[in-house]
C-alpha cells in the first residue's frame, strides 16, 4: 500500500492551518493525464445520481489542474463555485455530484437554514448564520447532511464494503477532516481494496489510501432527483 511520504503530510499540515476556515484538505498543482468520459455510463442518460456515475465523475476530476487557494471567497448561488482552478478536498466532491446535477451548495444551504443548530460549528467559525459562500465545502457539515439524510453506512475494516461512488472521511488529527470518493478501480497490491479520488495538499489524484488514516465516516449518498429532495436508500 502506498503511504503518505513526509512531504505530503508536511504540506497537509502547513494547508489545514491556514484553511482553518474550510476545515478540509488544501491542494496543490494536479497533473494527470487520464481521461474519462461520462457518456460511459448507461445510467447518464436517465439524469439519475448513481453509484457508477459518481464514480466516473470523480475519476473525471483527474483531468483537471487545481491549485491551492485558502481564502474564503464569495461565490454565487445557486450552483456556486469557486474559480475551476482552485480547490480543497470538498471541492472534489462537490463537483462530482455537480456532474450529476446534484448541487449540493443548495442542498446544504437548505436544510441548514432549516436546522441550523443540528450542524457544527466550530469555535474558529464563529458563525451566527448559514454561509453559503462556506458552508457545502467544510467537511464537518458535509458530514452532519449526509448523516441527516439517510447516506451514512458502517465504518468497516473490510475492503469490500466500500463502494464505487461512496464517500470516506478521515480524521487528520485534532478537528481537521479530509474527504474523498470511492472509484471502481483497485489496488494493485490487494485486489479487494478499492482506490479513492481525493486532494489532500498534492492536487485531485487516484490514491491507495483507503486505510491509512482514521476513517471518521462512510457514506453513500445517491439522490433520486437532482432538483428535489428525495433521496435514494443508503443500503
Amino acid at each position: 500500500m502506498r503511504s503518505l511520504s513526509g512531504v505530503s503530510l508536511a504540506m497537509l499540515v502547513v494547508s489545514t492551518v491556514v484553511l482553518g476556515n474550510l476545515s478540509g484538505c488544501s491542494t496543490q498543482s494536479s497533473d494527470s493525464s487520464h481521461s474519462f468520459n461520462m457518456k460511459r455510463s448507461p445510467s447518464a442518460k436517465q439524469g439519475l445520481a448513481t453509484p457508477e456515475r459518481l464514480s466516473y465523475a470523480a475519476l473525471d476530476r483527474l483531468r483537471h489542474r487545481v491549485v491551492y487557494d485558502g481564502r474564503y471567497i464569495p461565490i454565487g448561488y445557486p450552483n456556486g463555485d469557486v474559480p475551476q482552478n482552485v480547490g480543497v478536498c470538498t471541492d472534489t466532491v462537490i463537483r462530482s455530484y455537480r456532474k450529476l446535477g446534484v448541487d449540493l451548495q443548495r442542498l446544504v444551504h437548505e436544510d441548514m437554514s432549516r436546522n441550523f443548530y443540528s450542524y457544527p460549528n466550530l469555535p474558529k467559525w464563529g458563525l451566527n448564520a448559514p454561509d453559503p459562500n462556506i458552508d457545502h465545502r467544510r467537511v464537518h457539515n458535509l458530514k452532519a447532511f449526509f448523516t441527516r439524510h439517510g447516506a451514512r453506512v458502517p465504518v468497516s475494516a473490510n475492503p469490500r464494503d466500500y463502494r464505487p461512488g461512496d464517500l470516506v472521511t478521515w480524521n487528520l488529527g485534532g478537528d481537521q477532516e479530509h474527504i474523498g470518493i470511492i472509484v471502481d478501480r483497485k489496488s494493485t497490491a490487494d485486489p479487494d481494496r478499492p482506490l479513492v479520488v481525493h486532494n489532500i495538499a498534492e492536487g485531485e489524484k487516484i490514491e491507495d489510501v483507503l486505510f491509512q488514516m482514521p476513517i471518521s465516516g462512510h457514506y453513500r449518498y445517491f439522490p433520486r432527483s437532482s432538483r428535489g429532495m428525495k433521496y435514494a436508500s443508503a443500503r
